[in-house]
């Protein structure tokens, strides 16, 4: 197959890593993981947590109207509905409270696809049988990842729960074409959107039923930061994964409100997507997005490493392993670290039997001779480990 020309190297963004307190003896090239919190949010992180060590009393009975506050902030920015969303902690706890509140019978099904995130597919596994369709990462665009889940669809299936970015692959699943058709068959549809907050301008799609997405990969927020978003249909049902005082608020209150959780993450997350718009949101994607494929490329161009398709404009892209490479989850894990210790660079590996994947993501702190660092030294690295 013969690869793509390698782009040009992307110019450093200007004070990008200068915002962060990353190790720089460190190649930080897995954003979409954990992401990372830049020092002003952390600074008002800290601010807020003291704060509350001055006076937690006062701190705590006042919180539920500052969430509210901080919930507001966060749904102008992704254009979103303040009462239909409601903070949370991760994708997973957001897979839960969804299917939670999806009445269930004996003998429905939920689909799934085989590059969604490993615990939100077993939320679904514990409701009901769960339908995975294998999606091919060679499929060409978005229409054909479509018409493959459409296909998987039988009278059983119930729910659909589908990435919005898919985590290995990088690429829309679903889109709004799918949605619709999904809404026009009577399913109900749950959207990870773990990844898109900060990444994508219009993050929370209008046709899902339920919607999750972190604030810490992309949207700068501190860790623990995601939200909950619900169509009014089903915001009646939605239930707190543990009773609070709370409960009689409804959504998205009573799901917020945790006692003496450790709220300051939560009230920061808006100075996150703050920070984003002041960067210029529209230029930190671009060049987010412009890093990962040049990285992206240097990769296709080693013996044995395979580019796979990829959604165009996202800040990470993904290549297939060469054959019998991170077949399992713990060779994959092995390589990963071997990654990190041999060349002091964090990347995503991914298993898949046969030979699995490399991931590689774009962030304002991230410069091009990072990625060259990478390839350089991969195939020997490869050689020893495959």
């Amino acid at each position: 197959m013969t690869q793509p020309p390698v782009p040009s190297a992307p110019s450093v963004f200007p004070g990008g890593a200068g915002l962060f307190g990353l190790d720089p003896a460190v190649a930080h090239l897995n954003n979409g993981s954990y992401g990372a919190v830049p020092i002003p949010v952390q600074q008002v992180q800290e601010v807020l947590r003291a704060e509350a060590h001055a006076d937690p009393d006062a701190y705590f009975n006042g919180v539920a109207e500052r969430l509210t506050a901080a919930r507001a902030r966060i749904a102008a920015h992704l254009g979103a509905d303040p009462d239909g969303i409601g903070f949370i902690s991760n994708a997973t706890e957001g897979a839960n409270l969804a299917l939670d509140a999806i009445p269930l019978a004996d003998g429905d099904e939920i689909l799934v696809t085989d590059h969604g995130y490993g615990t939100v597919t077993a939320a679904a596994a514990r409701r009901a049988r769960v339908t995975t369709v294998a999606l091919d990462p060679f499929l060409p665009d978005e229409d054909a990842v479509r018409e493959t889940v459409l296909a998987a669809l039988t009278p059983r299936t119930k729910v659909a729960l589908l990435d919005q970015v898919s985590s290995p692959t990088a690429r829309i699943v679903a889109g709004p074409r799918l949605l619709a058709d999904l809404a026009a068959r009577g399913v109900t549809t749950v959207v990870d959107g773990a990844h898109t907050p900060g990444m994508l301008a219009d993050p929370v799609p209008a046709g899902a039923d339920f919607w999750f997405g972190n604030l810490h990969k992309w949207g700068y927020a501190p860790s623990g930061s995601a939200l909950l978003a619900v169509a009014p249909a089903h915001r009646a049902r939605v239930r707190a994964l543990a009773p609070s005082w709370e409960d009689h608020h409804g959504f998205p209150r009573a799901v917020e409100y945790r006692a003496t959780t450790d709220y300051t993450g939560w009230l920061a997350a808006p100075e996150g997507l703050d920070l984003l718009e002041r960067l210029d949101a529209a230029k930190v994607r671009a060049h987010n997005s412009d890093l990962a494929a040049y990285g992206a490329g240097l990769l296709a161009a080693l013996p044995g490493l395979t580019a796979l398709p990829h959604t165009p404009g996202l800040p990470l892209r993904s290549l297939l392993l060469p054959p019998g490479v991170a077949r399992t989850q713990e060779e994959a894990r092995v390589l990963r670290e071997e990654i990190a210790a041999t060349l002091r660079t964090r990347v995503l590996i991914w298993p898949r039997p046969g030979g699995g994947g490399i991931r590689v993501c774009g962030q304002i702190y991230n410069r091009a001779e990072e990625y060259e660092r990478l390839a350089a030294a991969l195939p020997a690295l490869l050689g020893r480990t495959g």
